[in-house]
């Protein structure tokens, strides 16, 4: 009796890995080319020059980085600004940029992840991908140890890192298709 229910586990296990698989390409298959690439549209392109800084406050929200909730990413100034609705800052933080960065745009939030192990080999969490360039995938992660160390400059990652508090923050607020402003 052990042996039959043994082997109808098996079967139903192999046909679950089997149904996964097929939808896991479905899904692949129906993903729109555009996605987490940067919108063309005129009314959403960020500036390409360096939005204005208020040169009394450096962590104040650049001019020109949009309007409504969202993400600002300025890879100039290794800075982020969480900002709601209504355009008032909720946090701002300084991150460690990756080797690659993203091309100043607006992008939305495409895919998140808990927790993996980083293209550098490190376990990191709270990963916030929203954009890609030169093959290579761009979000926001924390290092699970804490460190913001800066990236190898011979390899080509993607991962701005933040510190495992900021991390959080940007996790509960960057949630799939809250919008992304790459500023220079």
């Amino acid at each position: 009796m052990a042996r039959s229910s043994s082997g109808i586990v098996a079967g139903l296990t192999v046909a679950a890995v089997a149904a996964v698989g097929f939808l896991a390409y479905q899904a692949s298959a129906n993903v729109p080319d555009n996605l987490g690439k940067p919108h063309t549209a005129k009314s959403s392109k960020a500036p390409t020059s360096k939005a204005p800084r208020d040169k009394k406050n450096p962590a104040a929200l650049p001019a020109e980085s949009g309007t409504g909730e969202r993400v600002v990413y300025s890879v100039d100034d290794d800075r982020v600004w969480l900002v709601a609705a209504n355009n008032k800052t909720q946090r701002t933080f300084k991150v460690t940029p990756s080797t690659v960065d993203p091309l100043p745009a607006t992008y939305h939030v495409t895919s998140r992840s808990n927790a993996i192990t980083g293209s550098d080999g490190t376990p990191i969490e709270h990963v916030v991908r929203f954009a890609a360039n030169d093959g290579v995938a761009i979000g926001f992660s924390a290092a699970v140890s804490g460190s913001t160390a800066k990236p190898d400059s011979a390899a080509k990652t993607g991962g701005i890192r933040e510190s495992r508090e900021d991390g959080d923050a940007m996790w509960t607020f960057a949630t799939i298709g809250v919008k992304v402003v790459v500023i220079k």
